[in-house]
């Protein structure tokens, strides 16, 4: 019986040394958590900056009739050019036609009292001459004439006025355009400076983008901005910045930009898509590829490896500018740190990993 126990201790003894040996080789390189790492460095970052945008009017009119009235007929469609005295459209004239004749009466009513009155204060001062008249007869002649002259005057003026509001049924923008929209039918009634006609004006046009605010932070290079037309690209123009949007669009979040063409050729029609190019001063950032980048705690971050110990962690990061491929860093990540770029996916912060490959800076881009 002792022997048999002295087996099982000899067996056992045996076993857990055998276990020993075992738990102290190196861990299979199949269990191990291998990632790819880039040695951060920084690059010099492109100044050119593309966005797309469309061409339109520098000035642009809306158009309204001067008086009240019903539309009897409109000329014009969305995007015909009109001249600056041609009529678009025109009201009921009718009411306005028969004011102007209560004009005419009213005015040859006070010519005709002016007339009269003209004679008597002849008769009187003739008579006052001789002395066969009273002078409170020769004051109410005298004063007479001056009140139907004066009637004379306001008819006119009233006339006038008749006149101007007949021409106003014919609607004219005043300058040559393009009609961009409309909002008038026959039949339609139509209040005084209601608008119905948006012109887009004949002369200079503008390349209108939306950027996002990050790109004004920094002045432009160059100011001037290289103009290309989308659907041709051997169609091009130069332009400079004319105006900034004070404001965000709430949206959006981008801030409009106004680009004065120069000259616009006329490919570049109203509504036109092109695509701009500005040049920037380039900087120097931590440029790394997309594969870097994670999240943590709500922020971006990417995972930089301790060289030392062989352990990463997450570093929270400010992006300066997001390429077709690749991020750009501001801040967060030194120059020589050692980050992550493949296999983030399976780290947590503290964990040893082993660098499978260690990509250089520029393929890592």
């Amino acid at each position: 019986m002792h022997a048999v126990n002295r087996g099982f201790s000899i067996v056992l003894a045996s076993t857990l040394l055998a276990a020993t040996a075992v738990r102290a080789d190196p861990v299979p390189l199949m269990a191990q958590t291998l990632v790819r790492t880039v040695i951060a460095a920084e690059s010099p970052i492109a100044g050119d900056v593309v966005f797309t945008g469309d061409v339109q009017a520098q000035g642009q009119t809306s158009v309204s009739f001067r008086t009240a009235g019903k539309i009897e007929t409109r000329l014009v469609e969305v995007g015909d050019h009109v001249a600056a005295d041609q009529v678009l459209a025109r009201l009921d004239p009718r009411e306005q036609r028969s004011n102007l004749a209560n004009a005419h009466a009213a005015l040859a009513s006070a010519e005709a009292l002016s007339t009269q009155a003209k004679l008597g204060f002849k008769r009187q001062e003739a008579l006052m001459a001789s002395g066969y008249t009273t002078r409170p007869s020769y004051d109410n002649a005298e004063q007479q004439l001056r009140t139907t002259q004066a009637a004379v005057d306001s008819a006119k003026a009233a006339l006038g006025t008749a006149q101007e509001q007949l021409s106003y049924t014919e609607l004219r923008s005043g300058v040559a355009g393009i009609v961009l929209s409309r909002s008038l039918e026959t039949g339609q009634v139509v209040q005084a400076g209601q608008s119905v006609l948006t012109l887009a004006q004949d002369g200079p046009r503008d390349a209108v983008f939306n950027v996002y605010e990050a790109l004004l932070a920094s002045p432009p290079q160059s100011g001037t901005v290289d103009v290309t037309l989308q659907g041709d690209p051997s169609v091009t123009a130069i332009g400079s910045v004319r105006e900034i949007s004070p404001s965000v669009d709430p949206t959006s979040g981008t801030v409009r930009v106004k680009v004065g063409l120069k000259q616009t050729p006329p490919a570049m029609t109203l509504g036109a898509v092109v695509i701009g190019r500005g040049r920037f001063q380039s900087h120097a950032a931590i440029v790394l590829p997309w594969s870097a980048l994670y999240r943590w705690e709500d922020k971006p971050a990417v995972w930089v490896r301790d060289p030392a110990g062989g352990t990463v962690a997450p570093r929270i990061v400010t992006i300066d500018r997001y390429g077709p491929d690749s991020i750009a860093l501001s801040s967060g990540v030194a120059s020589g740190e050692e980050v992550v770029i493949a296999g983030i996916q399976f780290l947590r912060p503290g964990q040893t990993v082993t660098v499978a490959e260690q990509v250089a800076t520029g393929a890592a881009k």
